[in-house]
C-alpha cells in the first residue's frame, strides 16, 4: 500500500458512504483509479466493507477490553494507523511507559475479538502485546 492507498482508507474509514467522485476529487485522483484502488484493497483483504457505526454500538459491544502494545523500532505512527482501520478497535492511545499503544476493543463475540487479537499480533514491528477484557462495568 502506498501513501494514496493509506488516504483513501482513512477518508473511507471516517464516510464509508462518500462517492467515488469526492474521493477522487479530494485525493487528486481519477475517478477510475479511486475504483481500481478499491478493488484492489478489497481483493488483498484490506478493505473489508463499509458500515454504520452508531453511538450506542460502541457502548453495547458485550465483549470489550484492551491490548497493550509494545512496538520495536520507530513504526508507532504506522502500527497505529493500522490498527485504527480495524472495526473491532474503538480507539487508539500513544503512553508513556511499559507500553507504546494501549488500543480499546469490542466486539460481538469472543472469536471476533480473538481474530482481531491475532491480526494485530501479526502487524510488523509489533514486538509484545498483553491483552485484557473487561468483565463488567459500573459507572457512577
Amino acid at each position: 500500500m502506498d501513501h494514496t492507498d493509506h488516504r483513501l482508507l482513512a477518508l473511507l474509514s471516517r464516510d464509508g458512504r462518500a462517492s467515488v467522485s469526492t474521493l477522487a476529487a479530494t485525493l487528486g485522483v481519477t475517478r477510475a483509479t479511486v475504483r481500481a484502488r478499491m478493488t484492489r484493497l478489497r481483493e488483498a483483504g484490506e478493505l473489508l466493507g463499509f458500515r454504520a457505526v452508531l453511538k450506542s454500538d460502541l457502548a453495547d459491544r458485550p465483549v470489550r477490553g484492551i491490548i497493550l502494545i509494545e512496538i520495536e523500532g520507530t513504526g508507532a505512527d504506522r502500527v497505529l494507523r493500522t490498527i485504527a482501520k480495524m472495526p473491532e478497535v474503538e480507539a487508539v492511545h500513544s503512553t508513556h511507559g511499559r507500553w507504546d499503544l494501549v488500543a480499546e476493543l469490542g466486539a460481538d463475540t469472543l472469536e471476533t475479538l480473538d481474530v482481531t487479537l491475532n491480526r494485530i499480533r501479526r502487524i510488523d514491528g509489533i514486538s509484545r502485546s498483553e491483552t485484557n477484557l473487561y468483565l463488567s462495568t459500573r459507572r457512577g
